[in-house]
């Protein structure tokens, strides 16, 4: 049994009971200790943080999500911007651009947009406050498990702060074409992005699976918690980890497994992970090349078109001294891609090989490439904006390029990729190596 912990004093209002957790980055089986709020658990070989305890989480979670629904009803139904020039005025909401981009052809680019910045962030929002409701019911409805099972796997593909951030460059970059004016949906936007960001803060997911344990939402009857010498075969892999609830289970008999907890499939690691990710990986270095050779978009003045790529983005921002936007392009959308397609490269090859250096180093690396893949949408953000709001006929019109197409394929398949990965295969391969 091991565990690291972090407890703060304070007055303790919830406890929770002692169980196992099975590390999702370093594969080790410890316990953890009974706590009081605020406290943060590590873990003893990887520090990966296991567990946050705090005050309150699911009311404070449930105030900021009715907050951020109320956010998201406004920059949904009020104009983000408006542009004019030459006596034209043309105005965009939040489906301006998507609907631009069907218009166009390019309806799979206005699927990804409509999806990361309405749709992901709309269920997830609605799916956690009827979860948080339905536990303060008498009696809640038995489907909770399933429905934040969903939320869970909506977090990665909300990108509400990506696309502020896409408005800003699109901002940057028509403030001396035309003039602008910001709508309300802007500002609603950014109070969307505090309380969502606020709401992940204060959640402790664990709680909520807990609590619905305790009121007896289960796919299955709760079996016994493992304890005592049972713990000590944890390298045996004798229990599994629930992807999705991270409830332990004892591993009987032949698969398939399910959690007793939410009802999902139990495997001991991702099926056949390193594989999935490899073909991810190459699918996406190969659309990485056209990504950065086509055009995202091109600008049309005076019925002579100028294409732009992901580069010549950033070299007009530096042509025009805009250096610190520059420079967060750059990163974003021709660093971040690279950085993801090499570290994942470096993670699956160290493995094959059984390597044991550097475990914990990789383990951040692995999460800091799960982290910023998002990141690189600002430039399919900014380009659906730009694309809704400039259309002033032979004056000035801005059109989408296939390069874009391409680059929102790289990014979807490297955090496809990055999913796919299981870092506890790593410690797996290490070990085996040594005992060679």
């Amino acid at each position: 049994m091991a565990f690291s912990s972090l407890v703060e004093d304070a007055p303790s209002d919830t406890t929770t009971e002692p169980h196992p957790l099975i590390c999702r980055h370093c594969g080790l089986l410890q316990r953890v200790p009974a706590m009081t709020p605020p406290a943060v658990v590590l873990c003893a070989r990887c520090g990966v943080t296991l567990r946050r305890v705090q005050h309150d989480s699911l009311g404070r979670c449930l105030a900021m999500t009715l907050t951020a629904l109320l956010c998201f009803a406004i920059a949904c139904s009020m104009p983000l911007m408006r542009v004019s020039t030459s006596g034209i005025s043309l105005g965009a909401d939040l489906f301006s651009g998507p609907e631009r981009l069907t218009q166009q052809g390019i309806w799979e680019l206005a699927l990804v947009v409509i999806f990361t910045t309405v749709g992901a962030p709309f269920l997830k929002l609605l799916g956690t406050a009827y979860v948080l409701i339905g536990l303060r019911l008498p009696r809640p409805p038995r489907h909770l498990p399933r429905v934040f099972g969903l939320v869970e796997r909506l977090r990665a593909w909300a990108m509400v702060e990506v696309y502020l951030l896409g408005v800003f460059v699109a901002y940057v970059k028509l403030v001396d074409m035309v003039h602008i004016d910001v709508g309300y949906a802007v500002f609603a936007l950014v109070g969307l992005m505090i309380a969502m960001v606020a709401a992940d803060a204060t959640l402790d997911r664990q709680a909520v699976w807990e609590e619905m344990e305790r009121r007896g939402i289960t796919q299955h009857p709760p079996a016994p918690t493992p304890a005592g010498t049972a713990m000590q075969a944890g390298r045996q892999r004798t229990f599994l980890a629930c992807e999705t609830c991270e409830k332990v289970a004892v591993a009987e008999g032949a698969g398939p497994h399910e959690c007793r907890r939410c009802g999902s499939l139990l495997h001991d690691r991702k099926p056949r992970g390193i594989a999935r990710c490899w073909a991810l990986l190459i699918a996406a270095a190969v659309l990485y090349i056209p990504a950065n050779v086509y055009p995202v978009l091109t600008v049309v003045q005076m019925g002579s078109g100028m294409p732009s790529t992901i580069l010549g983005g950033v070299e007009e921002l530096v042509a025009a001294k805009m250096y610190p936007l520059a420079a967060i392009v750059f990163i974003a959308s021709i660093m971040v891609p690279m950085l993801k397609l090499l570290g994942l490269a470096i993670l699956l090859v160290m493995t094959q090989f059984s390597r044991d250096e550097r475990l914990v180093d990789r383990v951040r690396l692995y999460r800091i490439i799960a982290v910023i893949g998002r990141w690189s949408m600002i430039d399919i953000f900014m380009e659906s904006i730009l694309v809704a709001l400039v259309q002033f006929g032979a004056i000035v019109t801005i059109e989408p390029g296939v390069g874009a197409v391409a680059f929102a394929g790289v990014v979807i398949l490297t955090i496809f990729a990055a999913e796919a990965f299981d870092p506890r295969v790593m410690w797996d391969a290490a070990s085996a190596g040594r005992s060679q």
